[in-house]
């Protein structure tokens, strides 16, 4: 990709991510409200707010020639239902007290989408990324081995959302008519509820600069923007939320953290070298 796209898709991506992060405080302010019915008004406000974007920016020929394709319509159904499935068990654990959990998902991510974009898409990391990869992955490792169990619900998040990016890649539809399609499949199920507006809202921007992230960098690239959200919620829950932390999970964030760094480095030098 070329150095605008790249930079487009990073400005999507911290833009997604930055809101994503700091999303747990609105789920928390309405934490009375059932996650299942917040899921249905997310769905309904979403596909009135991504209708008036898309009118706005007379989008509406690319929906039309959308709908035209079968293939892409039930891919979009499926990308709906991963979506739908990440919306609900990440509502659920926020209000649940398992923002720690969530976050641990969300750090599990994007080592999933190292996988899936070598995989599906034979992208290769250089060295210095390996090494930032394999830091994360021993810091993941070292949290899963102090959760004793498999944590469901951060394995839940994690491929569910990974898959989710991995098909809106594949399918390569922009991000506005790809929305709105996929909120059509599930807004018969949602209609039955009323009216929470700014639930829409939160739900849907930072999908939208997620979807138009993904157009213009690699998903593997991608995925390392996840570290941001996942710090968020960490702070968040720790700081706001009174849920403890160990040791287990300072050393976890520290190879992490130090993983991003890394790997922001070391893409910054491979840039500036490149130019």
């Amino acid at each position: 990709m070329d150095a605008q796209q790249t930079r487009q898709g990073i400005f999507f991506a911290l833009a997604a991510y930055l809101i994503w992060g700091i999303a747990p405080v609105y789920f928390k302010l309405i934490q009375q409200v059932p996650a299942d019915e917040i899921l249905t008004h997310r769905v309904i406000w979403s596909f009135f707010f991504i209708l008036l974007l898309i009118s706005l920016s007379r989008n509406w020929p690319q929906v039309r020639t959308t709908c035209q394709n079968r293939k892409r319509l039930l891919m979009l159904a499926i990308t709906a239902l991963l979506i739908g499935g990440n919306w609900l068990l990440y509502i659920w654990a926020v209000n649940n007290h398992h923002m720690l959990e969530a976050s641990l998902g969300y750090f599990i991510n994007p080592l999933v989408n190292v996988l899936l974009g070598m995989l599906f898409f034979g992208e290769r990391f250089r060295r210095m990324q390996w090494l930032a990869v394999a830091l994360a992955f021993l810091g993941v490792l070292i949290q899963l081995w102090q959760f004793g169990s498999l944590p469901i619900i951060g394995l839940g998040l994690a491929f569910s959302f990974a898959c989710y990016g991995l098909l809106r890649k594949k399918i390569g539809i922009d991000a506005q008519t790809g929305m709105l399609i996929e909120t059509l499949w599930l807004l018969p199920a949602a209609a039955v509820y009323l009216l929470l507006m700014a639930t829409g809202i939160v739900t849907t921007v930072p999908l939208l600069f997620f979807t138009a992230a993904a157009n213009h960098l690699r998903l593997s690239t991608l995925g390392f923007f996840q570290y941001l959200a996942s710090t968020l919620v960490f702070l968040l829950a720790v700081t706001f939320y009174s849920e403890t932390v160990g040791q287990d999970k300072l050393v976890t964030f520290g190879f992490i953290w130090a993983a991003l760094v890394l790997f922001t480095l070391e893409a910054l030098y491979t840039q500036r070298k490149r130019s």
